[in-house]
């Protein structure tokens, strides 16, 4: 009986912990909800904020060789091609983390070009140069998008890179419509091979309040980086402007099951930070290793969710050498 009750103890704490958790979500999305069935801008000073900050970003990256706004049922999409110097046929497309849009590639471009030429994309449905119009309600939604984008690009087929809820993205593609992708790299991909930390979850309740200070949401972009200052930065400025001034209406992301991953016939490239909080660091690699059939795995030691800026040239140098086993 004295053992007993500890135990009983623990979970109704337990019980009521979530429960508590479970109103304070309720009440945030209250606090939050818009008309809008589509993401926004909360005002149009707020996307003054952001383009500035954007603008800003952009400084560091090599000039476009074309700016493009490819139409697609879902809304207009920022598509920025950079000429590569390598004689690669299907060229690299870019796919950045949430909030962070092209501008987040600049530290990888310059090593990236030497494969061949290179698309970024503003994701759609998120802060940047892309306008969503119409709601996207599903995985398929987020699939059928990025394919109609695909299939109005002047190439048959792409090399996907995708960095963070971009791997996902990359990863969901892949699932849905195929049949584009040449090859998959998904570098620290989140909801891809394990689910979302809960102490990661809980700290980005608050940085996702706007009206919040600023510290909030650079103190939860630091802890992403490792714990790596983010004031003054100008991608980070960029990441918080957006935050802070657009509201995102996209469904929240599946898990993606084992079963469609073991389905996927292309090969597949996984890069994974050994002390991300954006998954599970010891179940991701994994799962990647016994469900792809055709998956390289490489895991950073020390790399924190900001690995594509952390290792730029290590990342380079991954992809090439797995392009060429790929060919």
């Amino acid at each position: 009986m004295d053992i007993e009750q500890p135990k009983h103890r623990r979970r109704r704490t337990l019980k009521i912990t979530a429960g508590v958790l479970a109103v304070l979500a309720v009440a945030l999305a209250f606090a939050l909800r818009t008309p809008s069935p589509v993401g926004h801008w909360n005002s149009a000073e707020g996307q003054a904020h952001f383009t500035a900050a954007y603008n800003r970003a952009m400084r560091d990256m090599p000039p476009a060789a074309e700016t493009l706004d490819v139409r697609t049922g879902f809304g207009f999409v920022r598509v920025y091609r950079y000429e590569g110097e390598g004689d690669r046929a299907e060229p690299l497309v870019l796919l950045p983390g949430r909030a962070s849009a092209s501008p987040v590639w600049a530290d990888n471009l310059p090593h990236l070009l030497k494969i061949g030429d290179v698309y970024t994309v503003d994701l759609l449905g998120e802060p940047g140069r892309s306008v969503q119009e119409a709601p996207i309600t599903s995985d398929a939604d987020q699939a059928a998008w990025l394919d109609e984008v695909l299939a109005r690009l002047p190439e048959e087929s792409f090399h996907v890179v995708g960095l963070s809820i971009g791997g996902w993205t990359a990863a969901n593609l892949a699932v849905h419509r195929p049949r584009h992708v040449a090859t998959l790299t998904l570098i620290d991909p989140v909801f891809t091979f394990s689910g979302f930390p809960v102490g990661t979850a809980i700290r980005a309740i608050p940085a996702s309040v706007p009206w919040l200070p600023k510290s909030w949401r650079d103190s939860f972009n630091s802890y992403t980086a490792g714990g790596a200052p983010v004031e003054d930065v100008p991608v980070a400025d960029m990441i918080e402007s957006g935050m802070r001034h657009y509201t995102l209406r996209l469904p929240q992301p599946s898990l993606i099951s084992e079963e469609k991953l073991a389905r996927l016939a292309m090969p597949v490239l996984v890069i994974l930070a050994g002390e991300s909080v954006m998954h599970d660091v010891e179940a991701s690699p994994e799962v990647a290793r016994r469900v792809l059939k055709n998956g390289t795995v490489k895991v950073y030691p020390g790399a924190s969710h900001a690995i594509n800026g952390e290792h730029p040239t290590e990342i380079a140098a991954d992809i090439t050498a797995f392009l060429g086993a790929a060919s």
